[in-house]
């Protein structure tokens, strides 16, 4: 078995690597408003309309999960402080990385262009639509409309799939190829993803915005929450511990799957919340969800970290992510 994939709190005591911090959020979610609705009974009213927040020019012939995506962006570069009165992206276009996590996210169009050709040819096929069948297709369209022009990558890796992609995300301002990243984490409800899930997912996105805290701290802007620990292993025991959670006092809310986690004797006594259990099948979207839902609980209890995993015993792996005040 290859090593542990891990991102240790032990790098911020180096001076050389910037501490990265939670800016902005944003949700396009059905039923939630605000981060803090996650914590507790969802109020299942207001919030994100899909009806009305997917429409307009901008919105135009672009998949479900792309059109979601830019609704979350908008509103978490608008929260992170980086967008103007008309929307323009206000910081450095050419130093911020779009990072996206979907494992079924454009799954529709894939099919649709597959059952075209089967029946009709290769002619049979729209220019309009052939470029949604891109596996980058979300990511491209995020950063096409705020002109950034940093790496731009999609995360298509299963259960851990949004921790993944925030680590991910991290790692590219550890190592100063980008100076921020638009993290988004999506996955539409539609047939194709009915079918292939086995029941309906949630039709979702949420983004959250990145970026070292020196710069954070050079434009004026409040961290939310920092990134602390990452670590993606074998099970939840090894994964927790290299992602720096070293007793159960230091954590004050666990974010899990509990059907993952039954296994795991550690933090027996911590409060959890299993966003899966509340909302349905999350897939790509949960680790970037489990980010915003952390990040509202630190700005009402900044005395305990929290913890994010995801995978476990029934997947190929298990992923953990520790946040910070």
């Amino acid at each position: 078995m290859s090593a542990p994939d891990t991102t240790h709190p032990a790098d911020r005591r180096n001076p050389n690597v910037p501490e990265v911090v939670v800016m902005g959020i944003g949700l396009a979610l059905p039923g939630v408003a605000t981060p803090s609705d996650l914590l507790g009974p969802l109020p299942g009213l207001g919030g994100f309309d899909p009806a009305t927040g997917l429409t307009g020019r901008e919105l135009r012939n672009k998949d479900r999960a792309s059109r979601l995506s830019l609704r979350a962006a908008e509103f978490a570069l608008h929260d992170a402080g980086l967008t103007d009165a008309d929307g323009v992206f206000t910081g450095t276009a050419d130093a911020t990385a779009v990072v996206v996590s979907t494992n079924l996210g454009n799954a529709d169009y894939v099919c649709n262009a597959t059952d075209t050709i089967a029946k009709d040819g290769v002619r049979g096929l729209s220019p309009l639509g052939l470029p949604q069948t891109s596996s980058n297709a979300i990511a491209g369209w995020v950063a096409i409309r705020y002109g950034l022009r940093g790496p731009n990558v999609t995360v298509c890796n299963g259960a851990t799939s949004g921790l993944d992609a925030l680590a991910w995300a991290r790692n590219l301002i550890v190592a100063g190829r980008a100076e921020r990243a638009v993290v988004v984490g999506v996955e539409p409800a539609n047939d194709v993803t009915k079918r292939l899930l086995g029941e309906q997912s949630a039709d979702v996105a949420v983004a959250v915005v990145l970026e070292p805290a020196h710069v954070a701290d050079s434009r004026g802007a409040r961290p939310r929450a920092t990134i602390a620990g990452y670590a993606r292993t074998r099970d939840y025991a090894e994964a927790m511990a290299s992602a720096g959670v070293r007793d159960e006092n230091s954590v004050g809310l666990w974010l899990v799957n509990e059907a993952d986690a039954s296994s795991c004797q550690m933090l027996a006594a911590t409060p959890r919340i299993d966003l899966e259990t509340q909302l349905g099948p999350l897939s790509g979207a949960l680790g970037v969800l489990q980010c915003a839902a952390a990040v509202a609980r630190l700005e009402t209890d900044a005395t305990r970290n929290v913890l994010a995993t995801a995978g476990g015993p029934r997947h190929d792996a298990a992923a953990a992510l520790l946040l910070t005040p």
